[in-house]
């Protein structure tokens, strides 16, 4: 009987490729486009290295006994410190992609309010409007955030689900070779150049470890769960950006602030246009109001653990940790000045970067938890090895994505890493003490 409560290997895959695909592709072909076609290569790279990360971090919750997530991965092989750096690395990460989703929407409503798209610092500002009204609507708690992100999430997945399909009766052959490489990249220069944004668009599949005691035989299908859902997500994913690639002209393609209204409005009519760009507005701004709870959450947890001061887990009578909102809100905004660009387009790939940065120095430090966690549960050698395996391909990629983001990003991300150092500086004591006053009480 209580197994009939739980998920099955269906269900959870699609839970997978439905929270990875949320607002993570919706500016993806536009920025793809000043690079070329041959950036599509680099969605091959990075699906087989997000597969990888994705069924790294499914063993991971298999073997996790504490059910922390990356925190608890991480603090197998890394210590206190290590689980520390990487929630606060983490916290940081979806602050800046909060950003990059404002962009993204701000896209999609600037041909109905062109004012929004007429200077960078009009740009900027509205990016800032949309992270305030969506951290303000979360003020009420999580229950109509969370019904609200449930319905407007697939004012994304429709629109790019379905050109993946009906896409290719307007395919052009001729369209496609000549965005092909505009540039004249090598092949590795292509790759290099885009393999941030397509590793952006597969960010989140972290989550899909955390379900994993709500689920029929989780050692078999949380793994299954995890690569079957990439895998669909990377489909959908390669199919939709190759698809507008040949049927918008590249130059088009690459100054669209809405590509998927601009394909549309050019296989049906500029109506048609319109609303699937009000549709991806839509869910944009839907999946920034449920990631700006996501993320005060993210800190509550912290908090709650010890990690994070104790002001940043204090909730309101609705259940909404509002001076965590604030704080974090404050974070963004510092974040939308510190990369206004002359255009949307570059704004929101030097947010990309930055992401990527500092949501990969997080995988690669809780991957390398696996190990230990696999010999506390003496796990026979044949799964060691592959496992092992796994996280070697996994960590090697996610160090190429890191030298992909370029000196600059890396260089950010750095700094933001060792600010967290000195943060943990002041928050060590505590642990210290924690841990003398345990061993007190068991003496």
């Amino acid at each position: 009987m209580q197994d009939q409560k739980k998920m099955t290997v269906t269900q959870l895959t699609l839970i997978v490729a439905v929270n990875m695909m949320g607002s993570g592709i919706i500016m993806l072909p536009a920025n793809m486009a000043q690079i070329g076609a041959i950036s599509l290569l680099s969605w091959l790279i990075t699906a087989l290295g997000s597969m990888a990360i994705a069924y790294g971090f499914a063993q991971a919750g298999v073997f996790d006994r504490k059910a922390g997530g990356m925190p608890a991965y991480a603090e197998e092989a890394h210590g206190r410190s290590g689980s520390f750096v990487l929630s606060y690395l983490y916290y940081i990460s979806l602050a800046i992609a909060n950003v990059a989703i404002a962009t993204s929407a701000l896209g999609y409503l600037a041909p109905f309010f062109p004012w929004l798209n007429s200077t960078p610092v009009m740009t900027m500002f509205g990016v800032v409007g949309l992270i305030w009204i969506t951290t303000l609507a979360n003020f009420g708690g999580p229950k109509i955030t969370g019904r609200i992100g449930a319905i407007t999430v697939w004012g994304v997945i429709i629109p790019v689900a379905g050109l993946s399909v009906i896409g290719w009766f307007w395919f052009s052959g001729e369209t496609f070779s000549q965005a092909w490489n505009p540039k004249g990249l090598s092949i590795m220069e292509g790759l290099g150049s885009s393999i941030t944004l397509t590793l952006w668009a597969f960010l989140g599949m972290e989550s899909a470890a955390q379900s994993a005691g709500a689920v029929e035989n989780p050692r078999k299908n949380v793994p299954l769960a995890c690569m079957l859902g990439t895998a669909g997500a990377a489909v959908v994913y390669i199919l939709s950006t190759t698809v507008i690639m040949g049927i918008v002209p590249n130059a088009d393609l690459a100054n669209s602030t809405g590509p998927f209204g601009l394909v549309y409005a050019q296989m049906f009519s500029p109506m048609i246009g319109n609303i699937i760009m009000a549709l991806a507005a839509l869910a944009c701004v839907g999946s920034l109001l449920g990631w700006q709870f996501t993320i005060s959450q993210t800190g509550k947890l912290a908090a709650d653990d010890g990690m994070f001061p104790k002001f940043l887990g204090k909730v309101n009578s609705m259940g909404a940790p509002v001076i965590g909102m604030i704080l974090i809100g404050i974070v963004q905004t510092v974040f939308a000045f510190s990369t206004v660009s002359p255009s949307l387009s570059e704004q929101f790939n030097v947010l990309v970067d930055l992401s990527v940065v500092t949501n990969v120095i997080p995988y690669i430090i809780a991957l390398t938890g696996l190990m230990v966690m696999m010999k506390k549960e003496d796990v026979s050698p044949n799964i060691y090895l592959r496992n092992s395996v796994v996280v070697i391909i996994a960590v090697s990629y996610s160090i190429f994505a890191l030298y992909a983001s370029g000196a600059k990003s890396v260089v950010g991300g750095v700094l933001i890493m060792m600010t967290g150092y000195l943060i943990y500086g002041f928050m060590s004591p505590r642990f210290e003490l924690a841990k003398l006053n345990t061993k007190t009480m068991k003496e």
